[in-house]
């Protein structure tokens, strides 16, 4: 019915107009009654489904990528599309209005999207005001990332900042240092920055009584030298694992016209344009590091068969985004019934 129905009507508008209005919605309907019935058509509840991953349990492998929620306002009502855990963020010490719209675009043809957000959000100790009255169990994660107005000399301390801020009311953690809409950010995936930082993380995440597992999240531009790199900063950093990938800047093969993507500008592709270099940075990780950490892997997935080949390239878990745009709420529940089938 969504993707007759809804998603034509849905997509005659603006994509961040849309985005808003789908919220309203979802909270409007968390208020009705039939909130229960609504949980029973699109979570599937099986233990095979179950997952144990650093010392958390996943009801199920299907998760919410990051920049959906990134305020915290919405997850305790997502949690009844049936995801197995939700991400929220990317989150920042200071709100930000982000880039100048319009910022996100659809690539009907390709099935993905582009987008240069560039980090907008009110800022952690707003999303904290929401974690606080917390409902659902519904695992959560905390992406976080620097504002723009730091310079990446400062960067460490705004990664401080929201880890501190934040570590009472998530799960796990995500090191964002790969979005293309930040100017410079990717910089900070470089050998020695990153250590720098991720050390940092692990030296507060030590202090505590009880220690988060924390993830880092990176894009798929990277060469297999870099790639190296990275398996080796995770090892070096005993970092919990990653999640594999961020959104590309390359527009290689993509069947929009050059004169569309021309008049967009810049931006990270999201969606089935990902999927492909996605999966191969996953197998590439996976195999290079000989499985010994976790991947979560993210980037084009719009089915259940998307969802596996990321599984059986060295994914221990799966996020979804554009698939939950183009695909529609059902997506959750399909992607775990191709699981079950395949167990």
């Amino acid at each position: 019915m969504y993707k007759i129905l809804v998603k034509p009507i849905l997509f005659l508008f603006n994509p961040e107009f849309i985005h808003h209005l789908i919220f309203s919605i979802i909270k409007l309907v968390s208020y009705i009654p039939f909130k229960t019935a609504w949980n029973k058509i699109y979570r599937i509840n099986d233990e095979k489904l179950k997952r144990e991953l650093f010392g958390l349990t996943f009801d199920n492998p299907v998760g919410l990528a990051a920049g959906f929620d990134k305020d915290a306002k919405l997850f305790d009502e997502l949690a009844t599309f049936g995801f197995g855990f939700i991400e929220i963020g990317t989150l920042t010490p200071l709100a930000q209005d982000g880039n100048p719209k319009p910022r996100l675009f659809r690539l009907s043809k390709d099935h993905s999207l582009i987008n240069r957000m560039g980090f907008n959000n009110g800022g952690v100790e707003d999303a904290v005001k929401r974690l606080k009255k917390r409902k659902t169990k519904i695992i959560i994660g905390g992406n976080i990332g620097k504002n723009k107005v730091t310079s990446n000399d400062e960067a460490v301390k705004d990664y401080e900042i929201t880890f501190e801020a934040l570590f009472d009311f998530v799960d796990y953690f995500v090191v964002n240092v790969s979005s293309p809409n930040t100017p410079g950010l990717r910089e900070l995936q470089q050998k020695e920055p990153l250590t720098k930082l991720l050390l940092r993380l692990q030296e507060l995440n030590d202090a505590k009584s009880k220690r988060k597992p924390l993830l880092l999240k990176i894009a798929p531009d990277l060469t297999n030298e870099q790639l190296d790199d990275i398996v080796s900063i995770v090892v070096d950093t005993k970092l919990d694992g990653l999640i594999a990938t961020n959104t590309t800047i390359d527009r290689n093969g993509l069947k929009t016209s050059e004169k569309t993507l021309k008049a967009i500008g810049k931006g990270g592709v999201s969606g089935q344009a990902v999927k492909k270099r996605s999966t191969e940075v996953i197998r590439y990780i996976s195999e290079k590091s000989n499985k010994s950490f976790p991947i979560i892997g993210v980037g084009g997935i719009h089915c259940s068969e998307d969802a596996i080949e990321k599984l059986k390239a060295g994914a221990s878990l799966v996020q979804i985004y554009t698939g939950f745009i183009y695909e529609g709420p059902s997506i959750v529940k399909k992607i775990n019934q191709g699981i079950l089938k395949q167990l």
